[in-house]
């Protein structure tokens, strides 16, 4: 890179960081503001006459967003388990049968995790209606697992597509079983690939409304996104306390991020090497 380029390039990246992260820093903003800076002349400054943490407080006090959080993480968590046992299970299997049809099959599974939400709503409340699965943990998770296994399976395939066969031979001489070669010695070995697609599948089901909203109605049982979109005052919407829970939730996601971003980029490069 030429001396020119080297500010221009760093500029350029400067406002592209900024331009992604303006919405969220607005937000930001916006939660410190007390309500009266929110409207008015003060509206869009950054700089007012009052900052305050009551619209934290408030989240807390006069809402169940304890609960909310809980719901979410519980989900979150329960979803990431199923979806990457399942995953690893299947996409080993698919990586090392040969059968007809394998790459339309692996097409047509990431095809599955396209489908629009909304095209399945209706029929899978009505199932969870019928097996009283409605306002519980498990009506969540069913919908969830359904749409990341399937791009959980496709990612994991790749992973262990790279492993070398003779690695396994070489146990299954030493007589180890099939189970003790997957477990022992593949999954350690994909554990990058392994830990970023259930980054992923958390993120996803952390962040998903539309599922939510509609089978778990019960206050009780509602996750963080759908609490928040019950937020409401009596004349308006209390956008400072809005603000304050959407920055209370993504802020542990961007520190999950931060914090394991050397694996989740060795995964994403590892998957990405050609075979």
């Amino acid at each position: 890179m030429s001396k020119k380029a080297g500010p221009l390039f760093y500029g350029a990246t400067a406002a592209f960081v900024l331009t992604v992260m303006f919405p969220f820093l607005w937000v930001l903003l916006a939660s410190v503001k007390s309500p009266s800076y929110l409207y008015g002349r003060y509206a869009f400054s950054v700089i007012v006459p009052g900052y305050t943490l009551d619209n934290y407080l408030s989240v807390f006090q006069n809402h169940p967003f304890g609960g909310y959080l809980l719901n979410s993480l519980t989900v979150g968590v329960m979803t990431m388990a199923v979806a990457i046992v399942v995953a690893s299970f299947a996409s080993y299997a698919i990586a090392r049968l040969h059968f007809p049809g394998k790459t339309l099959f692996l097409g047509l599974l990431l095809a599955v995790s396209m489908f629009p939400q909304i095209a399945t709503i209706s029929p899978l409340f009505l199932f969870m209606q019928q097996a009283g699965l409605r306002n519980s943990y498990f009506g969540l998770v069913i919908p969830y697992v359904t749409y990341a296994l399937p791009l959980a399976i496709w990612y994991m395939t790749t992973f262990f597509k790279q492993i070398p066969r003779e690695l396994e031979e070489a146990a299954k001489v030493d007589g180890a079983s099939v189970f003790v070669v997957f477990s022992r010695i593949l999954v350690p070995l994909v554990s990058p690939g392994l830990f970023t697609t259930a980054i992923v599948v958390f993120v996803e089901a952390w962040h998903e409304f539309l599922f939510a909203l509609t089978i778990n109605t019960k206050e009780s049982m509602m996750t963080v996104p759908v609490g928040i979109a019950m937020f409401q005052g009596e004349f308006t919407f209390p956008w400072g306390e809005i603000s304050a829970a959407t920055v209370t939730v993504t802020v542990p996601i961007v520190l999950l991020v931060l914090l394991f971003q050397r694996r989740i980029i060795s995964g994403i490069t590892s998957g990405a090497v050609k075979e």
